[in-house]
C-alpha cells in the first residue's frame, strides 16, 4: 500500500539518458516550473534546517533531561549537551540534523513529483553493494592517511568518561547524520540548484558553498577544508551517478574523527573546533581525494549506471 501511494504521488518520470544532476529538471519549455518548483523546496529545506531541526534537537534533549530527574538548569543541561559534553547531547544534536534525510525525500515526492528512489541514484534506488565496498575503502583510506601524516601512532590512549556510552551513540546516530547532510545538500540541494542555474558545476560548488558556510564560525582553512569535501562529494556524486560514495566519505570521517577522539581527548574537543591549519587541510583533502580516485575506480569495475535509463517507463508497468 505504501508503494502504491508512493507511486501515485510520483507523477513525473526524470528525463531519460541524464546524469544525477539533471534528474529533476523539465524539458526546456517547462524549465520556468522546474524553477519555481526548485525555489521552492529548497527555501522549505532551508527553513528546516534552520529551525527544525534545532527544535527536534532541543525537543530531544528536554526529553533526556526529564528522563534524568531534571538535573540542574535546563539551560545547562542544553549548554553541555550541544557542546557533545554528554552522550544524550550528542544523541539529540544527531537526530536534529536527522531530520533533512526525510525533508530531503519528502521535497522529491511532494514538490517535484518525482520518486525518492530518484534521489538515491540515477539506477533508480540506493547500490547497497557498492555503498559498503566504498565505505570499507573510505574507513581505510582516510586512516591510513591520518596515520600517515599526523603522527597519530605516537598518541596515548585516555579514554575520556562515559567512552562507551558516546561510542554507542556514534555507532547509532553519526550515520544518521551523515548520510541526513549528503541527502540534503549533494542530493536535493544540488539537483535543485543545477536544475535552476542550469551551468555545468553550478549545484555543485554553490551547495559545497552552502555546506561549509552552515557549519557556523570557523577560520579560512576550516572553511576551506569543509568547501573542498563538499567539492569533491559532489565530484563523486556527478562521476559515480548517486550518492552511496559521498555518504561513505561521511560516515567514515565523522566515525572515525569521533572514536580517536574519545580514545585520546575528547569528543567535546572535536565538536568546538573552530580552527585548524593549513597541514591539516592538505592532510584532509588528501585522503579525501585518494578515495574519490578509488571509488571512481570501483564504479567503473562493478559498472555502475551515471545516467537515467534511456526510456521512459510507462506508470503501472
Amino acid at each position: 500500500m505504501a508503494l502504491a501511494g508512493l507511486e501515485a504521488l510520483a507523477v513525473r518520470q526524470p528525463p531519460p539518458g541524464v546524469g544525477y544532476p539533471q534528474v529533476l529538471a523539465d524539458p526546456g519549455p517547462l524549465a520556468g516550473r522546474t524553477a519555481l518548483r526548485c525555489l521552492s523546496g529548497m527555501l522549505i529545506g532551508l527553513v528546516t534546517f534552520l529551525v527544525v531541526t534545532p527544535v527536534v534537537t532541543q525537543l530531544a534533549m528536554l526529553a533526556g533531561w526529564n528522563a534524568a530527574g531534571q538535573p540542574g538548569s535546563f539551560a545547562d543541561y542544553y549548554h553541555a549537551g550541544r557542546a557533545f559534553e554528554t552522550p544524550w547531547g550528542m544523541a539529540a544534536s544527531h537526530l536534529g540534523l536527522g531530520v533533512l534525510l526525510p525533508t530531503a525525500l519528502g521535497l522529491v515526492l511532494m514538490v517535484h513529483h518525482v520518486h525518492p528512489r530518484w534521489l538515491h541514484s540515477v539506477q533508480p534506488g540506493f547500490r547497497w553493494r557498492y555503498a559498503l565496498g566504498v565505505l570499507l575503502v573510505a574507513a581505510v583510506v582516510l586512516n591510513v592517511v591520518l596515520l600517515a601524516t599526523s603522527g597519530a601512532w605516537t598518541w596515548q590512549l585516555r579514554p575520556q568518561a562515559d567512552f562507551w556510552w558516546f561510542m554507542l551513540v556514534v555507532v547509532l546516530t553519526s550515520p544518521l547524520q551523515a548520510a541526513a547532510e549528503e541527502y540534503f545538500f549533494r542530493g536535493y540541494l544540488l539537483q535543485s540548484l543545477q536544475a535552476v542555474l542550469r551551468v555545468p558545476w553550478a549545484g555543485v560548488v554553490v551547495s559545497a558553498a552552502v555546506f561549509a558556510l552552515f557549519h557556523g564560525t570557523q577560520n579560512l582553512p576550516l572553511f576551506l577544508d569543509r568547501f573542498g569535501f563538499g567539492l569533491i562529494a559532489g565530484f563523486l556524486v556527478l562521476r559515480t551517478g548517486g550518492l552511496e560514495a559521498a555518504v561513505a566519505a561521511h560516515v567514515a570521517n565523522n566515525v572515525f574523527a569521533f572514536v580517536w577522539a574519545g580514545l585520546t581527548s575528547s569528543i567535546a574537543a572535536v565538536r568546538t573546533t573552530q580552527t585548524i591549519g593549513w597541514w591539516d587541510l592538505a592532510t584532509d583533502l588528501l585522503g579525501f581525494g585518494l578515495f574519490a580516485v578509488a571509488a571512481i575506480w570501483l564504479a567503473g569495475r562493478m559498472r555502475l549506471a551515471v545516467t537515467t535509463p534511456g526510456f521512459v517507463r510507462t506508470p503501472g508497468v
